[in-house]
């Protein structure tokens, strides 16, 4: 009985809201926008309700990526869920090196480069997984974003201001493989974030002020 109602309410969540540029906009993907551009606002003002917001979208847009076999995009929306928990209590309760507090910091040049290697290290590994593993039809396009969003999480997460710049990154290659697989609203909302990014990483230049390099 209750997978028959999931089903149901599966359906009823890809349900076509309306048509943009001849492809169906589901009613999933509609409200995962919304919380979706809410939660970088939050961010932006680094304010803690983004992570439940983050949550909520996540799971989300792990139901409409894996419905169109974008799964290592689907699979990345279910570790940001588990980072949405984790980045929600370092809000709360994180501490740095020193015990203090988080607040809004920069890597050190050292932390940067590690963090840049680990991300073009992963980038092929999964591409490769993606290629021979899955029937993902851009399985190196659809990686890129996969790893190098699990960098901009981790990055905010501890209040790095660095986490702007790869989701500047990120979003620009997500607008051009969401435009492939006609999920033109999510399209919209990518391209929505690149200049929202700049912004956000701008706030946090502000709110940082005179902070050394953690």
């Amino acid at each position: 009985m209750l997978p028959d109602v999931l089903k149901a309410l599966l359906d009823l969540a890809l349900t076509p809201a309306f048509t943009a540029l001849g492809s169906p906009i589901s009613w999933l993907e509609l409200v995962a926008f919304v919380l979706a551009l809410w939660m970088v606002v939050c961010n932006m003002r680094v304010q803690v309700l983004a992570w439940p917001l983050a949550l909520t979208s996540s799971l989300l847009y792990f139901v409409l990526f894996w419905s169109g076999k974008l799964y290592g995009e689907a699979s990345l929306q279910l570790l940001f869920a588990g980072l949405a928990l984790w980045g929600w209590w370092q809000w709360l309760r994180g501490r740095t090196a020193d015990g203090h507090t988080l607040h809004v910091r920069t890597l050190s040049w050292r932390g940067r480069w590690l963090a840049l290697g680990l991300t073009l290290a992963a980038w092929p590994l999964l591409g490769l997984f993606l290629q021979h593993r899955t029937d993902s039809p851009l399985p190196y396009w659809d990686a890129l974003p996969t790893v190098a969003s699990m960098t901009g999480q981790w990055l905010l997460g501890r209040k790095y201001q660095e986490n702007w710049p790869v989701w500047v990154l990120v979003n620009l290659v997500s607008v051009a493989l969401f435009a492939f697989k006609g999920y033109w609203l999510t399209v919209v909302l990518y391209a929505v974030f690149v200049p929202m990014s700049v912004a956000g990483w701008r706030a946090w230049q502000r709110q940082r002020g005179t902070a050394v390099p953690a």
